[in-house]
């Protein structure tokens, strides 16, 4: 006689210690689950992108659309090119482009040369490099516009720090915002003293992350401080030299706080008017907000098409 059956056989029997087939709503509580854990991310991210959104992409979209209006009598109508036009044809927009590009220029020249050499300088230091970095970082801390001001008064024709210097080498003083001469080379040579401190210490980072064994090789084959500069130092921080190339010109071609407290702006003769400063002359001075709209979309254009230019350069090169 066999065996009576039973009705749950073994093989369909579920394990000890596993579960059983997943319900239908499982997905959603995992989710839900995801979720509760990650409120606090999810949250500091939201708010991110609306404080982004809000700050940066809005007023880059309203400018676009002020610059192709018109507000007349409190009433606004499309205006199609002629912000533009205005702006083209007026002759303060040329020499504005002119100045901007003499002192990104001179600022390329003082402002990037400088803080690299500096950088060098202190990388060979063995003591106290600490209290050093401090020192030259020191004039990023202060508020621009004190910086700006101590210069001001540094320029002083009468008892300024600059002109007593050149007293005691028997040089004639030299009227440094005055001028058209030295006006713009003023506002440089106090822009790059603000600005130095942040772009030293990242190439002093970049230079201690440079093995030792280049240096020493290069030393052995006899090679001197400017030889290891430019043979070991400059190739193995071109990425760190052009990044901060490419971020020095963006920056100086949208001075203003330079240029506005030290010379009102203008400067004699108009030397120191910037794109900039023309478009706060255009929105505040003048209440034309669709020409200075119109402006900043130029400049915005021409540092797009700077940048887009260069990172294609620098992709041909190292490839």
């Amino acid at each position: 006689m066999s065996a009576p059956t039973l009705s749950t056989s073994k093989a369909t029997r579920p394990r000890r210690g596993h579960p059983g087939p997943a319900r239908p709503n499982s997905a959603r509580e995992e989710f839900v689950r995801a979720v509760r854990r990650n409120i606090s991310a999810h949250g500091f991210l939201i708010g991110a992108v609306l404080c982004f959104s809000f700050f940066s992409w809005y007023p880059m979209v309203r400018e676009f659309i002020l610059a192709f209006q018109k507000n007349e009598n409190g009433k606004t109508t499309w205006a199609g090119w002629s912000n533009l036009s205005y702006v083209v044809n007026d002759p303060a927009f040329w020499q504005a482009w002119r100045n901007t590009l003499l002192f990104t220029g001179l600022a390329l020249l003082l402002g990037f040369l400088v803080p690299f050499v500096v950088a060098v300088v202190l990388n060979e230091f063995r003591h106290g490099q600490g209290y050093l970095r401090l020192l030259v970082y020191l004039p990023v801390m202060l508020p621009p516009v004190a910086s700006v001001l101590l210069f001001k008064y540094f320029y002083d024709p009468g008892y300024g720090l600059f002109n007593r210097i050149l007293e005691v080498f028997h040089l004639p003083a030299q009227q440094w915002l005055q001028s058209t001469d030295t006006a713009m080379l003023s506002v440089v040579i106090a822009a790059t003293w603000m600005n130095m401190g942040g772009a030293t210490l990242i190439y002093l980072a970049a230079l201690q992350s440079i093995p030792g064994e280049l240096y020493e090789a290069a030393e052995l084959d006899g090679a001197g401080l400017l030889r290891r500069v430019w043979h070991v130092t400059i190739p193995q921080t071109r990425l760190i030299l052009s990044l901060l190339l490419l971020m020095q010109i963006i920056a100086t071609m949208q001075v203003f706080t330079e240029p506005f407290l030290l010379t009102n702006g203008a400067g004699p003769e108009g030397s120191t008017t910037t794109v900039v400063y023309l478009i706060y002359q255009y929105a505040f001075n003048f209440n034309n907000y669709g020409s200075a709209a119109a402006l900043g979309l130029v400049l915005l254009v021409v540092l797009a098409g700077f940048s887009a230019v260069y990172v294609r350069l620098s992709r041909s090169s190292e490839d």
